[in-house]
């Protein structure tokens, strides 16, 4: 479960979401945001330069339906558990950093399945850090990685994804061991 301060990004007196179908139950606002997400998931996404603008159109793509805010950074603290993700005063400048050395890997082209799995658990580790929406950071990471990956030469077979193990690895990544992560993605390269 997320934490954060006074949400605004909530209605008055709950923890859900305010969304674009007005459902006040967290149950409810999960089940339309799959089915929206899984709906738009299906469609081409966006096409780009692997920039700042391309992985916020991802996600715009991905959450249009279900929220007024998609593709715009979050503009409160927030943390989930005891990791507090990049405050929103600093998701602009680190997002700059983080594309500029994507960018200066020329987009991890051309490295052997072994070095891309690590550069891309590196590239990953840091985008969830900065965390830069409110909600659908894992699914834009996820999509906004596979199209790279497919760019890169190394398409992703995310039917092997175990979500579990995604999880735990993450949770490692934040914590500064990007080892599982980047074992993970090795198994995800078809």
């Amino acid at each position: 479960m997320y934490s954060s301060e006074r949400d605004p990004y909530c209605y008055t007196d709950s923890d859900v979401l305010k969304n674009k179908a007005n459902l006040r139950t967290a149950q409810d606002l999960e089940q339309f945001e799959t089915a929206m997400t899984f709906a738009r998931a299906e469609e081409p996404l966006p096409s780009g330069r692997f920039s700042i603008r391309h992985y916020c159109s991802v996600h715009h793509h991905l959450f249009q339906d279900v929220y007024v805010w998609a593709g715009r950074y979050r503009t409160i603290r927030l943390a989930k558990g005891e990791s507090m993700f990049c405050y929103p005063e600093n998701i602009p400048t680190e997002m700059k950093r983080l594309f500029a050395w994507l960018k200066a890997e020329r987009l991890i082209i051309g490295r052997p399945a072994s070095e891309f799995a690590q550069a891309s658990a590196h590239f990953l580790a840091e985008l969830n850090a900065i965390h830069p929406f409110r909600e659908g950071n894992g699914r834009t990471q996820l999509a906004f990685l596979a199209m790279l990956a497919s760019h890169a030469g190394h398409p992703l077979d995310l039917d092997r994804l175990q979500p579990e193990a995604t999880l735990d690895a993450m949770i490692g990544s934040f914590q500064g061991d990007e080892a599982p992560l980047r074992k993970l993605i090795a198994t995800w390269i078809a």
